[in-house]
């Protein structure tokens, strides 16, 4: 008999437990739950079950700070207990990169409410005597952390939803996806399921399920230890439990009590080890592996020597189990990129990050946005080539680097070039000092190293020989010009008869109404929040070219797409791969491109913000847009990527004698914030247009969702920030994005991004402020690696405010 709902999920473990519950509350409770066994029977009821505030990254601090709110009132609502143990943790730092991760991390989560601090040895001492403290220089306590019985956590969420009004239903393994009459029909073993919308929580069998619906998920089965030792007898009289102690350099894990023993968990940081690379059989449950003691040895060894009271007792029980692993550490939550097919899965730690995540898809499912941004889990955030040998080696290389220190921009190399999408100029740059960064799969110069510099990522906190390297590159671009290779962007034709009655539809500005102009537009959804921003030329009529961030280009041409009707006739070409861009730009760039072409370059027959099919070092078909992120005179040069090289050498041979630079990605954002550029920090789908401050780009009305987008902002607005520099005693550090920013002793917001402006002499930033504090000139501190720098609302431009420069 066939069954219907409006959403099934496939998967009972925490994942698809806490999306169900949050999907009824948020008022979708006409949802089937599936699960083949029973609830928690995947790799949910062998987790630790640990939680805590220490996070850097901004989601993952909201989503787990959400779980430690969650988890201790779940018995008083459902009746089922989570077993809360709110015994709080520390985390212990050796070497000063360590202690400034910790500040870090303390500047993030105080803005959010977070009760932490950072302690010295005497404090920690205090709170867990039994602790080796030799070497440590601080921890990071945090009160409210905690851990709960995995098993009760998912079985309370189920019975949530269930008392709701959504229905769970066990031993029923789902066993196929079939497309019909523009439904999905799952398949199970009780009957077939009709439903809109399908969600792939299926943890260690995601992959085998994503497969019913022709996609590759790029996750593997990564296999993990925790050690239950018998009774302590230090523990037997303690009044209160001890907090846990997370040990990242020493122990690669954590170190807590169980009961009145001690529970010890390990990610060793060598020969990581898989399981289930075919697929994880059907037929498993509970499934656990025999120890492999030689492969953690190192790190329990390490773990008795922290803990010298656990050193003469025996391990009661060893757990090692398979926890899945993505590419870059970060769930996948969110749209497929197949029709109604969502995922919530790819979690390595579902128990401390399961509530947060299915609260915020939820909201992403039923709204079509989350109130916080949900980029950096997008399913569709991978762009390099997904194969086997992808997915595992780079799997193992987050669990390597589960316990390292989370420097900003931390360089994966893993798999890289050799999955990696690169242009013909990869390897000419990269014998000119290139080190790059891995954008959407694509290998982008990030910086370049000269001078017998090392071609290596320099990875701080704090200011390091990397400014000057960078503010080298802003210079010599500025005095003379700067060259890029900035093929790593979406570039998408549009076309067909109602193209441009669909573009005006989704986009804020006006579209650019001759052929060869140019509009920067931003796309936005029916609940008026945006969904991305666009460089927009017009080709012809029913024509267009879409430049935007590469990170979005499968999320973006996604949404475009479905944000087609029925009776449009709107086709989408994506060219991404097919060209490339090459920016030059600076004072001398018009004089070192007219070395290489015949096309007039002056104002009058090349304007700002407009386009041209040009020949260039005997390339045809050059699409010059005479547009720059620079803030300079320039030119992207968007061309068949088979001419690039020719383009490039010509450019390079006119441009040195005149003292033509290499620019990298770091330099372009320096310079961006001197002149007020928005990013894709600030352009994302929690905020609306008028809460980006980008009513300027916009029509007053004639686009979906105008209404809201364009209201009056009273959540927050983004504000221009300019900081002093450090005083004395203060870090000589920037901020690196989230980091909470203060007015009068009290969190008014957060910032989104910045980079130092060199011709200012300051670190300038943009931030997500309450509008009462948003006012240029008001004063405000930002709270910088743990300590308060104040900072000023700045109401312009710092650099060329009135943009004579490109204009030039």
């Amino acid at each position: 008999m066939e069954m219907q709902a409006k959403v099934v999920i496939i998967g009972g473990g925490v994942m698809g437990c806490s999306l169900a519950y949050h999907l009824c509350k948020e008022g979708w409770t006409d949802l089937i739950l599936l699960e083949k066994a029973e609830l928690t029977s995947g790799s949910t009821w062998h987790a630790a079950g640990q939680i805590t505030h220490s996070v850097s990254h901004y989601g993952l601090a909201k989503m787990a700070a959400y779980g430690t709110q969650l988890y201790p009132r779940l018995e008083a609502e459902t009746g089922q207990s989570a077993t809360w143990h709110g015994c709080g943790s520390l985390r212990v730092a050796y070497e000063d990169a360590e202690v400034d991760w910790l500040r870090y991390t303390l500047s993030v989560g105080r803005g959010l409410g977070h009760e932490m601090e950072i302690v010295g040895p005497e404090r920690i001492r205090e709170l867990h005597p039994f602790y080796n403290l030799d070497g440590i220089k601080a921890a990071l306590h945090t009160p409210h952390d905690g851990h709960v019985d995995p098993a009760g956590v998912s079985f309370g969420l189920a019975a949530g939803a269930r008392q709701m009004g959504g229905k769970v239903i066990r031993h029923n393994r789902a066993t196929g996806l079939t497309r019909k009459d523009g439904d999905w029909i799952v398949h199970s073993e009780q009957g077939d399921i009709r439903c809109e919308i399908v969600v792939n929580a299926g943890g260690t069998y995601a992959r085998q399920i994503g497969k019913w619906a022709g996609l590759d998920l790029p996750i593997a089965n990564l296999l993990h230890h925790y050690l239950i030792t018998e009774p302590v007898p230090e523990f037997q009289d303690l009044e209160r439990e001890l907090p846990v102690v997370r040990d990242d350099r020493k122990v690669s894990g954590y170190i807590r009590m169980e009961q009145k023993s001690g529970l010890i968990g390990i990610y060793e940081k060598a020969n990581a080890a898989t399981v289930w690379d075919e697929g994880t059989p059907w037929e498993a449950e509970n499934e656990l592996f025999e120890p492999d003691f030689d492969r953690i040895m190192p790190w329990l060894e390490n773990s008795m020597e922290r803990m010298p009271i656990f050193a003469e007792l025996g391990v009661k029980r060893v757990v090692h189990g398979a926890i899945t692993h993505p590419p870059d550490g970060n769930m996948l939550l969110g749209p497929s990129g197949v029709e109604n097919i969502w995922l919530c899965c790819g979690s390595q730690v579902g128990i401390a990050w399961g509530p947060g995540a299915g609260k915020y898809l939820a909201q992403w499912m039923v709204h079509g946005s989350a109130d916080i941004s949900m980029a950096s889990f997008d399913p569709r955030r991978f762009g390099a080539k997904i194969d086997d040998h992808y997915r595992i080696e780079k799997a193992k290389e987050d669990y390597l680097l589960r316990h390292e220190i989370p420097f900003p921009h931390l360089d994966r190399p893993a798999c890289r070039p050799s999955h990696s999408k690169t242009t013909p100029l990869y390897e000419t740059l990269k014998a000119k000092g290139a080190v790059f960064q891995d954008v959407y799969g694509w290998e982008r110069p990030y910086w370049y190293a000269l001078n017998g510099t090392p071609q290596a990522h320099i990875h701080a906190f704090r200011r390091s020989a990397l400014h000057e390297i960078v503010g080298a590159e802003v210079r010599g671009l500025r005095a003379a010009a700067g060259i890029a290779d900035l093929s790593a962007f979406a570039k998408i034709e549009i076309s067909g008869k109602d193209a441009e009655g669909y573009l005006s539809r989704v986009s804020s500005n006006r579209l650019p109404k001759k052929p060869g102009s140019v509009s920067l537009t931003y796309l936005v959804n029916p609940n008026g929040r945006l969904e991305g921003e666009t460089t927009l030329l017009r080709l012809e009529d029913g024509r267009f070219y879409a430049v935007y961030a590469a990170a979005k280009e499968a999320a973006l041409l996604d949404w475009m797409k479905g944000e087609v009707r029925r009776d449009e006739d709107v086709a989408f070409e994506n060219l991404s791969e097919r060209y490339g861009v090459i920016m030059l730009a600076g004072p001398k760039s018009r004089e070192i491109l007219k070395a290489a072409t015949q096309a007039a370059l002056d104002n009058a027959a090349f304007r700002w913000l407009s386009a041209q099919e040009i020949t260039v070092a005997g390339v045809s078909g050059v699409r010059a847009l005479r547009v720059t992120y620079s803030g300079e005179l320039g030119w992207e040069l968007h061309l068949p990527m088979t001419g690039m090289a020719r383009v490039y050498e010509a450019l390079l041979a006119a441009g040195e004698p005149l003292g033509l630079v290499h620019i990298g990605a770091a330099a372009l954002n320096a310079l961006r914030m001197e002149k007020a550029y928005k990013s894709g920090h600030e352009i994302t789908n929690e905020v609306t247009l008028a809460e980006a401050d980008l009513r300027r780009f916009s029509r007053d009305e004639g686009f979906q969702g105008a209404k809201t987008a364009l209201k009056e902002p009273e959540r927050w607005v983004v504000a221009y920030l300019k900081l002093e520099e450090p005083g004395e005693g203060q870090p000589l550090a920037d901020p690196l994005g989230s980091e909470s920013v203060w007015r009068e002793g009290r969190c008014v917001g957060a910032i989104a991004s910045g980079g130092y402006g060199y011709a200012e002499g300051a670190w300038l930033g943009w931030a997500y402020l309450k509008p009462e504090a948003a006012a240029p000139g008001s004063s405000l501190e930002v709270m910088t690696l743990g300590s308060l720098r104040r900072a000023e609302v700045v109401a312009h431009p710092v650099f060329d405010p009135e943009n004579l420069r490109p204009r030039s």
